[in-house]
Order: structure tokens, then sequence, then C-alpha cells
């Protein structure tokens, strides 16, 4: 991957605003990339490793923290959505269901975006929550890349060992999906993850936006 289209597309990445319900979602006037997963599995700290910045995304022990869609505008017209943890169990249940609502909402209706990365935590891939997120987005077409963080806490073998069950795992069960190790404490995989968000970036490009009312 050629160093420079990451530093086109990151390099004026700036936040743009918090969003806590629909009807705050902003104009779609560019493609987006949403990142997601289960709470404390190293969402923020991807982030972070990717756009090489140390709080573009809060990095917090105590699970659960993000509660809004951060929305973070990149160079090129292009957009980093930010999607809240899911499937904090020591959050209120009103809380719980707010927090579906809203990343409910949001991928069911945001028709320029062009892709999901998901992180989940090497150690316990493809846990039951993730399962369901998979079923949850396979109808709406969005291509997925799998982020199994975390990896410098596995051996080597282990590593490669959970990279195949998985890959094996997604073939077999959803479409659209790629996955990789990566881990943004050894700053594996950080190449790899970059030039995955360009790919689902550019191929947006080239696809004719959506018409109003269609």
């Amino acid at each position: 991957m050629r160093d420079s289209a990451w530093q086109s597309f990151s390099a004026g990445i700036k936040f743009l605003k918090s969003v806590a319900s629909a009807d705050g979602f902003p104009p779609e006037d560019g493609p987006e990339i949403a990142f997601a997963g289960r709470s404390n599995a190293g969402k923020s700290s991807a982030i972070n490793a990717l756009f090489g910045r140390k709080r573009i995304a809060l990095v917090s022990k105590r699970p659960g923290r993000t509660q809004h869609i951060n929305y973070f505008s990149m160079d090129a017209g292009r957009y980093l959505v930010d999607l809240p943890g899911y499937g904090y169990a020591a959050a209120p249940a009103e809380t719980r269901r707010d927090w579906d609502r809203l990343v409910g909402g949001y991928l069911r209706s945001r028709q320029r975006l062009c892709g999901v990365v998901l992180v989940m935590d090497a150690r316990h891939p493809l846990a039951r929550l993730d399962r369901g997120f998979l079923e949850w987005l396979a109808p709406t077409g969005v291509p997925v890349h799998v982020l199994l963080s975390k990896a410098d806490k596995l051996s080597r073998q282990q590593a490669g060992q959970t990279l195949s069950q998985v890959e094996g795992a997604l073939k077999r069960d959803f479409h659209r999906c790629t996955v990789q190790l990566f881990s943004s404490t050894h700053a594996t995989g950080i190449r790899e993850a970059r030039a995955a968000v360009i790919a689902l970036l550019e191929a947006a490009v080239h696809k004719k936006p959506p018409v109003k009312g269609e």
C-alpha cells in the first residue's frame, strides 16, 4: 500500500460531532467507514494506532465509555464513524436499549456507509455478540473487515490458528468479510488494516451516490 495514499485520507482527520440520537446524524455528503466492536475489545486503541494519534478516540479501562456515535472528518470528503461498543453487561438495560436504537438506526439508514471495521479480541473472537452483530449487519450488504485485536497476547502458533479458524468461520457463515491479526501495542497489522480501509473508501468513490428518495 502506498503510504502517501493513507496520508491523503488521514492527515486532516478531526472531530466533527458527537451524536446521541438519529436526528443528529450529519448530511451524507461523502463515504463513511464505521468502527464497531464489543466493549473493551480494543476499538479505540485500534483507531488511534491506525491514525498515528494518541487521542483521536478515547481509550478507557472502563468498558462502555463511548455512549454516542462520534463523527470524524477526513480529507477528500470522507468520514470515520466511531460506534459505541456493544454488549457491555454492566450498563443499565435502558441505556443498552438506547445504544441499540442509535447504532441500529445508523447502520440501517446511512446510504453512504461503505464499510465496517469490526474489532474483536483475538483471545475471544466470534463470541455470541460478535456473531449477532454480523448476522444483523448481513442484510445491508455492507462489507466488513475484522481486526483480531490484542494479537500480541497470543503466541505465534495460537495467533495463526485463531486467524485460520476465524477465516474459515467467516467464509462459511458470513459474506463480504475479511480478517487479519492486529495489535495496537506492537503495531502489528497496521499497514494491512490501513490498506483495507483505503480499499473500502476508494470503492465507494467509484459507486454512484444514492439518489434522495430512492
